[in-house]
């Protein structure tokens, strides 16, 4: 006998591939409406904190992946998402500001419509702006890229790493480290490590010093993994460095410098006004002072 489910139960859903990407798609739509739009929307005060981050994580990792593979040639660094109560505003940071501009602002407004079809914004709410990466050289990412561009292009891997290298220290870090692993040359893969500098791996200070990155080569002869890490040093104004030292730098001080007399000397100096001494006080004595008749000593009996 057949029975007839209700309605209102369905059967759960199977785990695969279409399912994640209906999901993401619907953390996307929810992030739409929860995060990057107006705080005031309906949907924002449905939608948890845990879900709000969730959301966020998953938007943000869409999106600088979409720009990885879209702007690498242009140097791309990564990306700021600002949120306001009108629009949001997506800053792309890159070496190469004017090819991802294009010709009349071309690029960037392909861009800005692929970015809003897939995450479904409202017309008017996004935008899109290029920023130029002020120091290349402290840059892993711009760093790892050139590194990659370079071995695709058919340069042997020690002379490009070399050259990455004397371009970082070149640019003021403190350190750099690039490790390149892989089938190189033989068919044995191997790893090579090439280091200048200073450079630290654990603790705070390693995540607010290092910049770090990642890329992978697919060559002829299999894939080749890239690792970038510079060490920046301090700085107070923040442009090259954080703005604290390292907990460890010690600051040793020049002693002050003595005058030193070869011969001796004399100096002739005017006389100091002294001030003429107070008159002191009168002393009055207790020896001679006759005491009155009614003060004198009185017989005790």
């Amino acid at each position: 006998m057949r029975m007839k489910l209700h309605s209102s139960i369905k059967p759960p859903d199977l785990i695969g591939p279409r399912t994640i990407g209906s999901a993401l798609d619907t953390l996307a739509s929810k992030l739409k409406f929860g995060l990057l739009l107006a705080p005031s929307s309906k949907m924002s005060a449905q939608i948890s904190k845990k879900r709000k981050f969730v959301a966020d994580g998953v938007f943000r990792a869409e999106l600088n992946e979409f720009f990885t593979r879209e702007l690498a040639e242009e140097g791309y660094s990564g990306c700021d998402v600002r949120v306001t109560h009108a629009r949001t505003e997506i800053i792309i940071r890159a070496t190469h500001t004017q090819e991802v501009l294009g010709e009349k602002g071309r690029r960037i407004r392909e861009l800005t419509s692929l970015v809003q079809k897939r995450f479904k914004f409202p017309e008017n709410s996004l935008e899109l702006y290029a920023e130029k990466v002020q120091y290349r050289g402290l840059s892993a990412v711009a760093q790892c890229e050139s590194l990659r561009y370079k071995l695709l292009g058919g340069l042997a891997v020690r002379r490009a790493c070399y050259g990455v290298l004397r371009f970082v220290m070149e640019s003021g870090a403190k350190g750099c480290e690039v490790v390149v692993s892989g089938k190189i040359r033989a068919a044995r893969a191997k790893s090579m490590k090439f280091t200048d500098g200073f450079m630290i791996h654990s603790g705070q200070p390693a995540r607010d010093f290092v910049d770090y990155a990642v890329r992978h080569v697919l060559l002829r002869q299999g894939v080749l993994g890239i690792k970038v890490k510079i060490m920046k040093g301090w700085d107070p104004e923040g442009q090259t460095g954080p703005r604290k030292p390292l907990p460890d730098s010690v600051q040793i001080l020049e002693p002050p410098v003595d005058k030193v007399i070869s011969e001796p000397t004399s100096e002739q100096r005017e006389p100091i006004p002294v001030a003429a001494p107070a008159p002191a006080a009168e002393e009055y004595s207790t020896e001679n002072v006759q005491q009155p008749e009614a003060y004198a000593e009185q017989p005790v009996f």
